[in-house]
């Protein structure tokens, strides 16, 4: 048996100045979350039975600890983290890091595995330079003509919606230390969850799934408008977004999706009305929050099962979703690997949270992967997400600069 050791920590530096090396893995949102580094085990899956993969796999390795978690509650003791891919058939990421670092309402833990003593943590920040990025043409006309095609085979067919993403590539002249683009992701998108698992990096607005003594929370995100940085101007817009028939229909069908794949497992069920308008730095979002209670006396019910049937929403998908997941794979035109697929955490009760890999980069030696995607309905115009798509990018370029 191998020990997994949970205990109380002191003052520290915030989260994210205590990473050591270059393969960070973070769950980060306010100043609050969980930090680890080193691997203790990893392995990748894929395949439609993947999410049952994933927790055989990470039952296995709990079944082989012995854990004194002097904390408790959730987060503490192992930690498994993981990045799945969007597609199935793409290959999803598991990490039990070496050492983990929580924060949740002014308790601090530090978790490690081993008989070693207990690790100590870095006094100041570890520096590291940036690179020089310098970005590649893309074809934004391209993509605007998918767009369309799409809104011709919506108004067409039986499709509702599709999400059509794009990509765009930066080369660098040295590999990227993810430290920095954490911290700058973290102090411009406080509200975002900042995130990081072998080298997919980048600031979710979107949580898809909260689970925490059996109560599941999920934050939807669909209809995005840009802001102008001026606070008259963008209240006037955050009040022409909540009035959006066009964002309001995207809206609805990715609640919908939601909504419907967490009722299987929850003995009720609360779908505000009408959304919110989330407020980023760069971006407002119409935002739902939709809660549910866990059925008592269930069968074993943990993140995996509900990923199986959450996953892939309305979001970062479409609906009905097999027929939007085909015209993705027709249009699109890219591998979106583990872009907008479930990335987070999950400790070994099974509660854990879940976002959508959005807004992200993925950092490949001496080239970045960029990624955005819209929405696409009937009244979708291409000029208006192709705005979109570029204001989704500009956290991670901004935060590469």
């Amino acid at each position: 048996m191998t020990t997994v050791h949970t205990a109380r920590l002191g003052s520290h530096l915030p989260l994210l100045d205590l990473l050591p090396d270059e393969n960070p893995f973070t769950w980060v949102r306010n100043g609050e979350g969980l930090v680890g580094w080193g691997v203790y085990a990893e392995t990748t899956i894929k395949g439609a039975n993947r999410f049952e993969s994933a927790r055989e796999w990470w039952h296995q390795q709990l079944d082989s600890f012995e854990i004194n978690n002097e904390v408790h509650g959730a987060g503490t003791g192992p930690v498994l983290f993981t990045s799945f891919a969007f597609d199935q058939q793409e290959e999803s990421r598991l990490v039990i890091p070496k050492v983990l670092v929580g924060i949740k309402n002014q308790t601090t833990w530090i978790t490690w595995i081993g008989d070693e003593n207990q690790p100590k943590l870095l006094e100041k920040p570890a520096g590291a330079q940036l690179p020089k990025v310098t970005w590649r043409d893309s074809d934004i006309d391209a993509w605007k003509k998918k767009v369309r095609s799409a809104v011709e085979v919506i108004q067409r067919d039986s499709l509702d919606k599709v999400v059509l993403a794009r990509e765009i590539i930066a080369d660098v002249d040295s590999p990227i230390d993810p430290r920095n683009v954490l911290r700058k992701l973290a102090k411009e998108y406080p509200g975002t969850w900042v995130y990081s698992n072998n080298g997919l990096i980048g600031a979710t607005p979107e949580l898809l799934i909260r689970l925490n003594n059996s109560m599941v929370v999920s934050r939807v995100l669909a209809g995005t408008i840009s802001k102008t940085g001026d606070d008259s101007k963008d209240l006037a817009l955050a009040a022409s977004l909540a009035r959006s028939s066009k964002d309001l229909e995207e809206h609805e069908y990715a609640v919908r999706s939601v909504a419907d794949a967490l009722a299987p497992f929850c003995s009720s069920t609360n779908v505000p009305d009408a959304p919110f308008v989330l407020h980023l730095s760069n971006v407002m979002h119409l935002a739902t929050d939709v809660t549910g209670a866990i059925k008592e006396g269930h069968k074993v019910i943990d993140i995996f099962s509900i990923l199986s049937k959450l996953h892939p929403s309305a979001a970062v998908c479409g609906t009905p979703t097999n027929a939007a997941a085909d015209l993705i794979k027709k249009l699109e035109g890219i591998n979106r690997g583990r872009y907008a697929g479930p990335i987070g955490w999950i400790d070994a009760r099974g509660d854990g949270e879940q976002g959508l890999a959005l807004r992200c980069g993925y950092l490949k030696d001496k080239e970045v992967h960029a990624y955005a995607g819209c929405g696409i309905v009937a009244g979708s115009d291409a000029e208006h997400e192709a705005a979109e798509s570029k204001a989704k990018l500009l956290p991670i370029i901004n935060a590469l600069s």
